[in-house]
């Protein structure tokens, strides 16, 4: 078992920068994939950005300019930092984990609102 727990989400004004971050404990030998999701009001969850062990990356077209993961795999953390942020960045931003892409650990989410 997995847990996840995120942190960093806020209110940001449009072109403001943020950092999310994602600790990871449990079962962590089993972990190879770690990413970020979000889901926007009346909207699906999409991929934002995921990273491998390794640190091999993909990023969503929409924040691939903008947005960057990392991972620290000494503390088992991911990190998402959030650049020239608009205002469809809105979003409740989840932490997900998984042996694959396909992630099975997910975290509660943190909120990510940005406006003028």
């Amino acid at each position: 078992q997995v847990q996840l727990v995120e942190s960093g989400g806020g209110l940001v004004q449009p072109g403001g920068s943020l950092r999310l971050s994602c600790a990871a404990s449990g079962s962590i030998f089993s972990i190879n994939v770690m990413g970020w999701y979000r889901q926007a009001p009346g909207k699906e969850r999409e991929l934002v950005a995921r990273i491998t062990r390794s640190g091999s990356t993909n990023y969503a077209d929409s924040v691939k300019d903008r947005f960057t993961i990392s991972r620290d795999n000494a503390k088992n953390t991911v990190y998402l930092q959030m650049n020239s942020l608009k205002l469809e960045d809105t979003a409740v931003y989840y932490c997900g984990a998984g042996r694959g892409f396909v992630l099975d650990y997910w975290g509660k989410g943190t909120l990510v609102t940005v406006s003028s």
